[in-house]
């Protein structure tokens, strides 16, 4: 008599995949827990649209069962704006790693309208589980990245659902990096298989894609290579 070990099938979760580090190295990570993963990205009128490239490569790469663009303008032609990653405002560079005012590259309640749309799409898929690649350590400042807020927006999403409120399920936003450094994620997306060279994280890129080297993504994300002891494969201008 033979027997046959049962397999269980896959949970589907949609994963916000924005082409950087932090988020390829999420992807990795749901990836690795065992889920069908369903990168989902926005065109929302960034100046940084090369991120979108890096988005499709690092989705085919680590075997995301779908990936989605969604287009929503959030700039000032949108009718939104008022932030230097949207509009003609200068990004900053080269800005003190002690400076605690949240910089003008913060988009107006973008990770709340993101979450939003991936909570939609999570409830049509039937998938109660959602990534995104947030930091509170090495990041910018910005209030839609912390703690708080991921446990805020979780508990919207069981009011606000009627599957949640059905009983079909409960919904939980995964913030697996939301606790460590950034060379603590780049050894973990190493050991994940991760290929930073496929990732793209300037504010500021030149026409190319070269990444600037000064704005607050390019100086964390080297700095995270160095604490990881690692090379960073991006290709930056200077």
């Amino acid at each position: 008599m033979s027997s046959t070990k049962a397999t269980r099938d896959p949970k589907d979760a949609v994963v916000l995949l924005s082409g950087g580090l932090d988020s390829a190295t999420t992807l990795a990570w749901a990836r690795g827990e065992g889920y069908r993963c369903h990168a989902l990205s926005f065109d929302y009128g960034q100046r940084h649209r090369f991120e979108l490239e890096s988005a499709r490569a690092v989705a085919k790469a680590l075997g995301a069962a779908e990936h989605r663009i969604v287009h929503i303008d959030l700039s000032a032609a949108g009718g939104f704006g008022r932030s230097a990653l949207t509009d003609d405002i200068a990004v900053p560079k080269d800005r003190p790693a002690a400076d605690s005012n949240i910089p003008v590259t913060y988009v107006p309640a973008r990770n709340t309208i993101f979450l939003s749309l991936a909570l939609g799409y999570a409830e049509t898929l039937g998938a109660f589980d959602l990534f995104l690649g947030v930091n509170a350590v090495d990041y910018s400042g910005y209030p839609d990245c912390r703690p708080v807020f991921v446990k805020a927006f979780e508990n919207l999403a069981n009011l606000a659902t009627a599957a949640a409120v059905e009983g079909r399920g409960a919904f939980q936003i995964h913030a697996p990096l939301i606790d460590m450094t950034k060379g603590q994620i780049i050894r973990i997306g190493l050991g994940l298989g991760v290929d930073y060279g496929l990732t793209h994280s300037c504010y500021d890129p030149t026409e190319d894609g070269l990444a600037c080297g000064r704005c607050d993504a390019c100086r964390l994300r080297l700095a995270g290579f160095q604490d990881a002891d690692a090379i960073d494969p991006a290709r930056y201008a200077s």
